[in-house]
């Protein structure tokens, strides 16, 4: 650490405003890049068994004593805690329509709803469905888009429109399908609770947007 005066060394130069400059005090850091996701889209979200406390977040600097360097290694090399930053951008509306446009890709043999106005269905306590698709035997399924980690409040939500599907249409059979934007490993009370009737069907989604040149051949 270089933090005293003496070794202030401002990455914003002085300025009128600023006569000393700003953020000047400085932390060598030695990254390991063995460890975590090399993609750099992808962070990692550690589980609750692996977090910090409070104190050591609260402050701007803190030396890490309640995990071992082992158990953070062992997190951070879990593929199924990488999330990609793009989740905390809007766009579950965007991922709904992409879902009703191309149901195949989140499951072979999912189509849309034929009726648009159904497939988005405004239901009789003024709730509003992401997305309705139907399986090939023309089984209801309905689609419900987060962009975080899947919660108990959110299989709750995805149970409420499947019970209100049930009561406006006597079909009793739709599956619900919680697509998410979290971590692929899910916290034990989650899945415990998800795999209680009627299921929940947990989907991890990843965002990938690729840019090419465009020329005159």
């Amino acid at each position: 650490m270089r933090v005293t005066d003496g070794e202030w060394d401002p990455l914003v130069p002085p300025s009128r405003h600023l006569p000393d400059g700003e953020m000047g005090r400085r932390i060598d850091v030695r990254w390991d890049l063995a460890c975590g996701p090399d993609d750099r889209d992808l962070v990692v979200l550690l589980p609750e068994d692996t977090r910090f406390t409070s104190g050591e977040l609260r402050p701007t600097i803190s030396e890490i004593r309640s995990r071992t360097a082992k158990e953070l290694q062992r997190a951070m090399n879990n593929a199924g805690n990488w999330v990609g930053i793009s989740p905390h951008f809007h766009y579950e509306r965007a991922l709904s329509e992409f879902i009703a446009a191309y149901p195949h890709h989140l499951e072979d043999g999912l189509v849309p709803h034929p009726d648009e106005k159904v497939r988005e269905r405004v239901f009789k306590d003024r709730t509003r469905l992401d997305v309705l698709l139907l399986y090939r035997d023309e089984r209801p399924v309905i689609a419900e888009c987060k962009q975080g980690q899947p919660t108990l409040t959110a299989i709750a939500q995805l149970r409420h429109y499947m019970n209100l599907l049930s009561e406006e249409t006597d079909r009793n059979d739709a599956r619900g399908m919680l697509v998410h934007g979290g971590a692929r490993k899910l916290r034990i009370e989650v899945a415990r609770v998800a795999r209680s009737f009627p299921p929940v069907e947990i989907v991890q989604y990843r965002l990938q947007v690729d840019f090419a040149l465009s020329r005159a051949d």
